[in-house]
């Protein structure tokens, strides 16, 4: 693995970063304005990013704060990146600040055909719960529902 650092959103301008790399990972990215919106409600929408050592922006985290629960809307990596634990680096971050603010579970949705991020998930502990029926459009696809349980403060 590269050496990473993973930290919350510092300014609006780190957006361009986030949107740069949503681009090139989803078929449907988030806009600039949805990522507006969700920065005006700070006190349970958060971003991570992730750089490398010379700052260049590789990876990123949306999730939310629901109030026992981490949700995680979005994650992703640039293409060139992806298998070497930066991904992990991410979650396991948003786990243990969740945790810190009293998030003892996490959840999220994944494609059902997305193999490599549900192999990432399993590792981190999280579990097939259900599925939503043609979630996902760009192609038409059921999302799998993961859930962990009893994410201890402090950490992942």
């Amino acid at each position: 693995m590269i050496d990473v650092f993973v930290h919350p959103l510092q300014s609006e301008r780190e957006i361009d970063d986030i949107l740069r790399i949503e681009g090139l990972s989803f078929t449907r990215p988030w806009t600039r304005e949805m990522y507006l919106a969700e920065l005006e409600h700070a006190d349970v929408s958060f971003f991570y990013i992730a750089r490398d050592a010379v700052g260049e922006a590789i990876g990123f985290c949306s999730w939310w704060l629901v109030p026992d629960e981490v949700h995680i809307n979005n994650l992703a990596v640039l293409p060139e990146y992806r298998k070497g634990g930066i991904a992990t680096a991410i979650i396991e971050r948003v786990l243990a600040d969740g945790a810190l603010r009293a998030a003892h579970r996490a959840t999220l949705e994944v494609r059902r055909s997305n193999e490599p991020a549900l192999a990432l998930y399993r590792k981190l502990g999280f579990l097939v719960t259900g599925t939503r029926r043609r979630y996902y459009s760009h192609p038409d696809e059921d999302a799998l529902i993961l859930w962990r349980e009893r994410t201890p403060p402090g950490r992942a």
